[in-house]
């Protein structure tokens, strides 16, 4: 068994097996993507530049942020939802591991309520011709199929 570097267990070939409740078996996230490099359980400050540059590319090609990686190749748009209950269609040009985008033809999307009663929410847009998205704003990022 070897050490799991993500949680308080250790990992066996079947699996990691927690050190709080030893009954249970899964395999975390980490241990999973050691499955196809052996260099996630290795502190960073040990592998060589070539190790790290291989090791952030499965990342962004394989993880989460392959939406994000492939909407940059293709030029296809991508959806975003943000956390002030916007929403932008864009292109994105270059991104970040913390999800900070630069996006171009963005058309942002967002729904107003009048003040007074019975009238009905409207929906309101702009665009944007550039924009820098901080990444702590995003709260979903979706392909446009």
């Amino acid at each position: 068994m070897r050490p799991c570097h993500a949680y308080s267990h250790t990992r066996s070939r079947f699996g990691c097996r927690s050190l709080r409740r030893p009954h249970l078996i899964a395999l975390c996230a980490a241990c999973a993507l050691t499955l196809c490099s052996e260099n996630q359980h290795t502190a960073k400050s040990e592998l060589d530049e070539t190790q790290i540059k291989a090791l952030e590319e499965h990342e962004i090609s394989q993880g989460p942020l392959s939406v994000l990686q492939t909407s940059v190749r293709s030029g296809t748009q991508i959806l975003v939802a943000l956390r002030n209950n916007r929403k932008l269609l864009g292109k994105v040009k270059a991104f970040d591991r913390h999800a900070n985008m630069v996006l171009e033809n963005v058309k942002e999307m967002w729904t107003e309520a009048p003040k007074g009663k019975g009238k009905k929410p409207i929906n309101k847009d702009r665009f944007v011709s550039k924009m820098f998205l901080r990444g702590d704003s995003v709260v979903l990022v979706l392909r446009n199929t």
